[in-house]
């Protein structure tokens, strides 16, 4: 399913505002604003509000040093950005949850990348970023990004109420999906896009390459992988043998990134 030409028109001319250059004057009190609205912590942000030159460069500001920080436990399975904890679910009958019990099909939403890994058993966590969330994010494993595939798609809202009512959103959307080897095994990380976000960029790719890299990147735990030009849904996917979920990790959980999530077998 590709998005309407409504909801893609919609999605474009946000797009076009958000880039659109705001005189120098203005841009510290409409982020303020903003912030206030949203709940945004501006004493996070790297550099003075005035330097952002449109609404995009703002909501992908980058933060100061040591605003985040990951774990030094190696066992332990980070969140790799800021948002609120929508599912954790075991991967049954090639199945996880979008929300209010509703199942969708993992091999659907990953599309062709991992067709060679067993996924039962394993376990999917659904993270959503909203507005007032940090919208880089990071590598919550050490490895090589091997794929970076942009799958097209629908462009349905990702709010809460939107996926209590459609039987799909997350696997018919437009996505990203990467697959990161590491010493653990696989982990796959789909960035889902939604109304209003339709760009997803990913550090040292370019979407006309998408597909098995031809240099696979390297990566050391935490450094930034991808971004979100507006927010919606980060899900993770691991195989048996991988992480597995830590804590009470409830729906409506807010998370920072490094915050652990899972735990690996030792």
């Amino acid at each position: 399913m590709t998005a309407t030409p409504l909801r893609r028109g919609l999605s474009l001319l946000v797009g076009w505002l958000a880039d659109r250059g705001i005189p120098r004057p203005l841009r510290a009190p409409l982020y303020r604003a903003y912030s206030r609205a949203y709940g945004v912590n501006l004493a996070e942000v790297r550099v003075p509000l005035e330097e952002h030159p449109s609404f995009s460069a703002f909501f992908v500001r980058r933060l100061i040093d040591g605003a985040r920080s990951f774990p030094a436990d190696p066992a332990l399975f980070p969140s790799p950005c800021d948002g609120t904890v929508q599912s954790i679910d075991a991967i049954e009958r090639d199945t996880i949850l979008q929300a209010k019990g509703r199942p969708y099909s993992v091999r659907e939403l990953l599309g062709p990348v991992g067709a060679d890994v067993a996924l039962e058993g394993g376990t999917a966590w659904t993270i959503y970023l909203s507005p007032r969330d940090y919208h880089r994010v990071h590598t919550p494993v050490a490895g090589r990004l091997v794929e970076a595939v942009w799958l097209p798609g629908a462009r349905y809202s990702v709010a809460p109420k939107v996926l209590a009512a459609r039987a799909k959103v997350f696997s018919i959307n437009e996505r990203c999906v990467m697959r990161i080897e590491s010493a653990h095994g696989p982990l796959f990380y789909v960035m889902v896009g939604a109304l209003n976000v339709g760009r997803i960029k990913v550090v040292g790719v370019e979407q006309a390459s998408s597909g098995t890299l031809a240099q696979p990147r390297e990566l050391a735990l935490g450094d930034e992988l991808a971004r979100f030009e507006m927010g919606s849904t980060v899900i993770l996917v691991a195989p048996k043998g991988g992480p597995r979920p830590e804590g009470r990790l409830e729906p409506g959980t807010p998370l920072r990134m490094g915050t652990p999530i899972g735990r690996f077998a030792r």
